[in-house]
């Protein structure tokens, strides 16, 4: 990305931007992930501030932070509450239990000089599963049990070091106990780019590969140095499925598909191209129907998820399917929820079944992962077991690895001691973890690996800078425009930037950030392009009884300038974990004051950050010229949104979810995992929901285009001739005729342009979905005028369809394609013969939670 509003800033500056504006807010658990470097705690405008700056003690952390948090309600009153003692120790112990990563004390083991040197663990010619085999080997049963959760301690005796498997790097590295960034100077900050869910709508998997190896390329050079581990507990890939959940933005979207090309990208980005030595280990999380955190009186932790095996299949594991069985993750985590009333970290089914049976991802070096305290969960919230000692036994008879905990309540040892849990069952976890760790270089050499050569000049380098301002730039989406985008540039042009998006530098990078090396602000972007920049605040989530401490001075500001920008929409005090929404429309005070300042008969845009939310009262306002999202955008999403406004890149993203109107919070429960419309649902996604404020896939553009099809299908197949032809393992990779698409820009602004492909039809199981996507492509830099070709391939399971029983089957029928949000243009084709089984599903047992013999 090139142009003169393009800033690359200084790739070693450490300058951490705080003010009155910015929020870093730490709430409950999500505290431990922000605990291994705390920057500051900064509340809403005119609050007080809470700064905690250079704490070098993980126990000084532990103490400060397990006395008390700060919290914001929806009035803007602070609250300041004891913890309650879990939490407590939640914090406090979870601290101390990461103090070795929190103190930059990572290390590789000596397999040179220390007591490690004489295991077949450190011997490279050996193969992979016999070096990890000699390290559990070599390991006593106390140190076995030690070392079977997430802060593990090692083994001295041994030369074992301690390892911390928590590390996080949802959109570049990120807080966690296991990744520890320095006050100042080198690793002192990493590259934060667009949230998963503003990336996900660039609709660009080459783009999201790219991002995904500069992250990994980060993580070893953060590891080489001592400072974060190996292990990275990300993707998120749980399927966004009801507009009110508070981790969408850390989602690729709404629809199985993308978010399958979306992870396929990712994981080749992260964990490398040779499967036999991984660049870092990645997590697929959250497995499976983790999609509400803290809705009414409904919590993450006790919820279980009733799901149709139709639903299950078709919507919620396919996204997991692509991590499992197609890319081979290095890992997988399993979720607090239930599903069908066994939680998921005892869910043979899912685990073993499905997981490790079904998929094949069995392989001695991929492990599972409980969420964090799940498994404790299985008593202190689901009441399924009695003990701690048997949650622990549950959990990994059912095949989790490893245990996630933040207050040392997995009772492990009361497990052996009580002969709930087996040495083999120790074992095989044992083995599966550091066989992982073997793979990704562990215990190797450091001249053995190009990834041991990385050093603090990879990260932050030009190259990631401006990766970071593409990956907000082509996800940002034009809602609305009457014509009045691309505004001239002319640095004389007096400006109103307003609103609390305006100045809030740590909201930029949304959830599960670490240190941005810079943060681009609007406001600051805004006042290096302009002689004449007026700014004022904005309230947040406030009612319009709140105290209205905003509208005269915006009315000030906006009547003193030529052009009106607002920034505001959702926020991290609004959605995040831990909190669902209970609303989808705009809060009512932000709307006041964006139809004051409009009314001003000015040029009036807005940009919408954060989340999806009804956006109706300002696509019906005249007086508002322009709607642009732009999400959560990363370190340069101030750039970003300029380069847009201002043409040097035209907007070209799509909606990756439905924008649904406000009253849709009130037609279906957030505890309704049901896709399908029904009397008491009107369905879910845009497959099943038909009455959208915007619709998936919506996005304007500053130019014109016209798409079609150029090569079709024939007009008929055999359906059994179709697999006859088949190679692939699994029948629903089989190819399917691919189809060629053309795009010609008829307008005179050169654009990107995304295709989208959709199929529908009556065929199969009704219900059936308005229309399903199976392709999408980027075109880059269309110039006007000019034509551009792209070939779409198609698999069976692109088109295929699930039944009640969850088999995926090819139906005969006639199948319809069509291109575009709306639809430019379609073309026909039909499927004759016998329905095929492409995927014969495995049926639960009655006891889900039953060990498997």
């Amino acid at each position: 990305m090139s142009g003169h509003f393009q800033r690359i800033f200084g790739r070693r500056s450490t300058k951490r931007v705080i003010d009155e504006e910015s929020t870093l807010m730490f709430y409950d658990d999500e505290a431990m992930t922000s605990a291994s470097s705390i920057i500051a705690v900064v509340v809403s405008p005119a609050l007080p501030v809470l700064t905690i700056f250079g704490l070098k003690s993980s126990a000084r952390r532990a103490k400060i932070f397990a006395m008390t948090a700060i919290a914001i309600d929806r009035q803007s009153e602070i609250k300041q509450r004891m913890l309650s003692l879990d939490m407590a120790g939640f914090w406090a112990l979870g601290l101390l239990a990461s103090s070795v990563a929190a103190q930059g004390l990572f290390e590789f083991p000596d397999c040179e000089n220390g007591p490690l040197a004489d295991n077949l663990v450190c011997d490279v010619t050996a193969s992979h599963a016999d070096r990890a085999a000699a390290l559990v080997e070599a390991m006593t049963i106390d140190e076995k049990l030690a070392n079977l959760v997430n802060a593990s301690p090692g083994a001295p005796r041994l030369g074992l070091p301690a390892y911390e498997w928590w590390n996080e790097a949802l959109h570049g590295v990120g807080y966690s106990p296991g990744v520890n960034f320095q006050d100042k100077g080198e690793f002192a900050s990493a590259t934060s780019f667009a949230n998963p869910i503003l990336l996900s709508a660039a609709f660009d998997d080459d783009l999201v590969y790219e991002i995904a190896s500069v992250i990994s390329t980060e993580a070893r050079a953060f590891s080489n140095a001592g400072h974060a581990g190996l292990d990275y507990w990300t993707p998120n890939i749980n399927p966004y499925r009801d507009p009110r959940w508070g981790r969408g933005m850390e989602t690729p979207g709404e629809d199985p598909r993308r978010i399958k090309g979306y992870v396929k990208a990712l994981l080749a980005g992260l964990e490398g191209d040779d499967p036999s030595k991984k660049k870092v280990i990645a997590t697929c999380k959250h497995y499976a129907g983790n999609d509400i955190d803290r809705w009414e009186d409904v919590l993450r932790f006790n919820f279980s998820a009733t799901i149709s095996l139709q639903d299950l299949v078709e919507y919620y594991l396919p996204p997991f399917q692509q991590c499992a069985r197609d890319s081979r993750v290095g890992s997988i985590m399993c979720a607090y929820n239930a599903v069908n009333g066994t939680p998921a970290c005892a869910n043979t089914y899912l685990m073993q079944t499905v997981l490790r049976d079904h998929w094949g991802w069995n392989d001695e070096n991929q492990y599972i992962t409980s969420d964090c305290n799940a498994v404790g969960n299985f008593y202190a919230d689901h009441h399924w077991v009695e003990t701690a000692a048997e949650a622990a036994a549950k959990a990994y008879a059912a095949g989790t690895d490893t245990v996630c905990e933040v207050n040392m309540i997995t009772d492990v040892v009361g497990a052996w001691n009580q002969s709930l849990l087996t040495e083999e069952t120790i074992d095989k976890a044992l083995n599966r973890l550091y066989h992982g760790l073997v793979r990704v270089g562990y215990f190797d050499p450091a001249d053995s690996s190009e990834y041991r050569s990385l050093t603090w000049e990879d990260v932050n380098t030009e190259y990631s800078q401006k990766l970071a301002l593409q990956s907000a730039v082509d996800g940002i989406v034009l809602l609305k425009n009457d014509g009045v985008l691309p505004l001239t540039y002319d640095a004389n042009t007096s400006v109103a930037v307003l609103g609390h998006w305006a100045r809030a530098p740590v909201q930029l990078l949304g959830g599960y950030a670490g240190t941005a090396p810079y943060y681009a602000t609007p406001l600051s972007v805004a006042e290096a392009l302009h002689n004449s920049t007026h700014y004022a605040t904005g309230p947040i989530a406030q009612d319009l009884d709140a105290d209205d401490i905003w509208t005269d001075q915006a009315l000030e500001a906006a009547n003193n300038a030529d052009i009106v920008y607002f920034f505001g929409g959702l926020h991290l005090n609004i959605e995040r974990e831990d909190r669902d929404r209970t609303s989808l429309a705009w809060p009512a005070a932000q709307l006041a004051l964006i139809e004051k300042v409009c009314a001003l008969q000015k040029p009036c845009i807005v940009i919408q950050m954060g989340d999806q939310i009804d956006d109706s009262p300002l696509l019906e306002n005249k007086n508002i010229s322009a709607i642009v999202w732009a999400g959560y955008p990363g370190q340069a999403g101030g750039t970003a949104v300029f380069d847009i406004l201002y043409g040097t890149s035209a907007p070209a993203g799509r909606l990756p979810v439905t924008q649904y109107p406000a009253s849709y919070a009130q037609e279906v429960p957030m505890v309704d995992m049901t896709l399908r419309p029904s009397e008491s649902s009107p369905g879910r996604t845009y497959k099943w929901y038909n009455d959208p404020v915007l619709p998936f896939g919506h996005g304007l553009h500053y130019t014109t285009f016209e798409a079609a099809f150029v090569s079709e299908p024939e007009n008929s197949y055999e359906i059994q001739d179709l697999l006859e032809g088949c190679e692939e393992k699994h029948l629903d990779l089989c190819p399917f005729a691919p189809v060629s698409i053309s795009v010609e820009n008829t307008g005179d602004v050169v654009s990107d342009f995304v295709a989208l492909v959709f199929v529908n039809g009556t065929y199969g199981p009704s219900p059936h979905p308005l229309k399903e996507l199976v392709g999408y492509h980027r075109f880059r830099h269309v110039e006007a005028g000019d034509s551009q070709e792209a070939e779409i391939s198609l698999t069976l399971g692109d088109i295929a369809r699930v039944d009640e029983g969850g088999n995926t089957i090819l139906y005969p029928g006639t199948y319809t394609l069509q291109i575009d949000v709306p639809v430019q243009h379609t073309i026909s084709f039909k499927l004759t013969g016998e329905d095929a089984m492409l995927d014969e599903w495995p049926q639960p047992p009655k006891d889900l939670g039953a060990e498997i013999e």
